[in-house]
């Protein structure tokens, strides 16, 4: 190979690294200024299916408190919290609260085993392309958001929950 060929190798692979460097930059820095769900605004409408196919659009439970979490099969602390979660849901669920269980991004069979194995019995949704966890702005798991009846953002927690923290939420969001 001559000595020109590697030079202009050479510069190609230069010129990529430093528009990936750049973008990493750019992606880390704008991040917060990016759209992210707080408290006081009103929760983002979407529509996910779960693990039947079933639609769910989030704007459909206006008038019941919606607890929303954003999880994944790999991330340890959200499967400590899943069966609080499960526990309570039995316990609220005639009470006008809703569990949404927003699984992000992987394979539909990991989640299928992920919930047979704890047998969750509440609504796993499935956001393949990771837009309704951009949409709120999550970026470590486990996230919830806390929806009054009205539809508004009342709290968001990160991080895993004990049964006694996921009673109370739940308790607060009861219409």
């Amino acid at each position: 190979m001559s000595k020109k060929n590697r030079l202009v190798i050479r510069t190609i692979i230069l010129v990529i690294m430093t528009g990936a460097i750049a973008y990493t930059l750019y992606a880390n820095f704008t991040k917060e200024a990016r759209s992210k769900v707080s408290v006081g605004d009103e929760a983002p409408d979407f529509v996910l299916s779960d693990l039947g196919g079933e639609r769910h659009q989030l704007s459909e439970l206006k008038g019941k408190g919606v607890f929303l979490n954003f999880w994944g099969t790999y991330c340890k602390p959200c499967e400590r919290e899943m069966p609080y979660m499960n526990s309570q849901y039995k316990h609220y669920k005639d009470q006008g609260v809703e569990i949404l269980a927003v699984n992000v991004g992987e394979p539909e069979f990991s989640i299928k085993r992920f919930v047979e194995k704890h047998d969750l019995d509440f609504p796993i949704l499935d956001d393949k392309n990771k837009d309704v966890m951009n949409m709120y702005g999550v970026y470590n798991l486990p996230a919830t958001f806390l929806i009054d009846p009205e539809g508004n953002v009342i709290k968001v927690v990160e991080g895993e929950q004990t049964e006694a923290n996921i009673q109370a939420m739940l308790e607060s969001i009861k219409p």
